[in-house]
């Protein structure tokens, strides 16, 4: 009865300041937009919380598709929080405890380099008593830029923008700390050239950087599949070269190779007769390539 009553109240409070955002600017009509992925989403229970933020952004292997046995599995812990790429039927973001994905309970969980960077961000320290770590997991299987998914008046890139500025509108103490980008296998697939990886790409990490208030946000990138990569170097090639020299120019940036990395295909064969998955990174090797991306940022912020 409590949740009834809190969320018409979030509604009437909407709704009683629309008059004044549709006669004020655009700016006004902007943070109205804010307020409501907030109240509808539910999060307003978690404007107490002082979040590090942690954004992770691209395609399938930033959303994680790894599966396999691994060591060291990840708990899930009240001290890493997750809020979905997808907001629910009433346009609101919502939050809740991260954890590794299970498509169906005979299984495996699939594993995530966000949750591997966490974990070991919390181990190291970096997380101050007190504060909580929010994955902003804006990423979704089979985006690319040609495909008109990134690019700077795309879906997936603003619907990132809206999660960056609904979690940074809950506590004043938020802060962004990290940008965990993977793609670049729907660019391979569409021939993208190196010239046009690096001014996507670097269009986007300008963007990001501006949305969350700090144009020295590190941003890390990593590298493709080195079995599907190897498979097809002509396409995949520009890509990679144009990912490279965008963190290798970004200021504090790093490209994080995939160098011994399994696939799924090496790690577990075929799964449910899907065929030789050799594009997605196995969980063990997410879980490496997690650790490699935090140790990167370590050297990024120690720099």
């Amino acid at each position: 009865m409590n949740q009834i009553i809190s969320f018409f109240l979030s509604v009437y409070l909407v709704l009683a300041a629309i008059p004044g955002a549709v006669m004020g600017t655009g700016e006004n009509r902007a943070a109205l937009r804010t307020q409501w992925q907030i109240l509808s989403g539910g999060i307003w229970a978690h404007r107490d919380a002082e979040y590090d933020i942690i954004i992770v952004a691209g395609q399938s292997n930033a959303g994680g598709c790894g599966v396999g046995p691994v060591e060291n599995e990840y708990i899930p812990t009240d001290l890493v929080q997750l809020m979905p790429q997808k907001p629910n039927f009433l346009g609101g973001f919502q939050i809740e405890r991260a954890a590794e994905n299970r498509r169906s309970s005979d299984r495996l969980p699939e594993g995530n380099i966000g949750l591997i960077f966490a974990r070991a961000y919390i181990e190291n320290g970096l997380l101050e008593p007190g504060r909580k770590i929010l994955i902003l997991k804006a990423a979704a299987g089979g985006t690319g830029f040609l495909k008109g998914d990134w690019g700077l008046n795309d879906f997936y890139y603003l619907n990132m923008l809206e999660m960056i500025k609904t979690a940074l509108a809950l506590n004043e103490s938020n802060r962004v700390k990290a940008v965990l980008w993977h793609q670049g296998e729907g660019e391979a697939l569409y021939r993208a050239t190196e010239e046009q990886q690096i001014a996507n790409l670097t269009a986007l990490v300008n963007g990001v950087r501006e949305q969350c208030g700090d144009l020295d946000l590190p941003f890390m990138a990593g590298n493709l599949v080195e079995e599907w990569w190897t498979s097809d170097p002509e396409a995949c090639l520009p890509v990679i070269d144009g990912t490279r020299a965008v963190c290798a120019n970004a200021g504090r940036a790093a490209f994080i190779e995939s160098d011994g990395l399994t696939s799924n295909y090496q790690a577990v064969g075929e799964v449910n007769g899907g065929g030789p998955d050799i594009i997605h990174f196995s969980r063990e090797a997410l879980y490496i390539f997690g650790q490699r991306y935090f140790e990167a940022y370590q050297d990024i912020i120690a720099g």
